[in-house]
């Protein structure tokens, strides 16, 4: 009696797990639908995960979205229409690259600037030290 409840047990907890984890089939009309839908859910960020993009997340906006962008390409939008939608949608959290502008320059030239100002800064150390190490002489 107690082998047959483990056994049962063991195999609904199995097909539980099994299932959980299905991912859905996606047919597209062509493999560059396809490959346009795996760059794009590459590309984009899940709104719930902070850094999980749209391919890898489990979560349910993720899967929202995935089917949101399958839709849209076999509507025959262009990515860059699929994007903008997104963008709009959820603001530019949803790009891993976000776009060059006035808000996000301190994003891409910060780390360039403070490692510059860094690099001034030990050079004129350097330079004080050595003129005291001289005059000490």
């Amino acid at each position: 009696m107690t082998r047959c409840f483990w056994l049962g047990l063991i195999t609904l907890i199995g097909l539980c797990v099994s299932t959980s984890y299905a991912m859905e089939v996606l047919e597209f009309k062509s493999t560059e639908d396809q490959q346009r839908f795996r760059l794009l859910t590459e590309e984009l960020r899940c709104p719930k995960c902070q850094n999980q993009n749209l391919e890898d997340s489990n979560a349910g906006i993720a899967i929202d979205l995935r089917n949101q962008i399958y839709t849209m390409i076999n509507e025959g939008q262009t990515s860059e229409e699929i994007v903008d939608y997104m963008v709009a949608r959820y603001g530019e959290f949803v790009l891993y690259r976000p776009v060059h502008d006035q808000s996000t320059a301190i994003l891409w030239y910060g780390p360039f600037a403070l490692l510059l100002i860094g690099a001034v800064i030990f050079v004129l150390v350097m330079v004080k030290n050595q003129r005291r190490i001289n005059k000490d002489s």
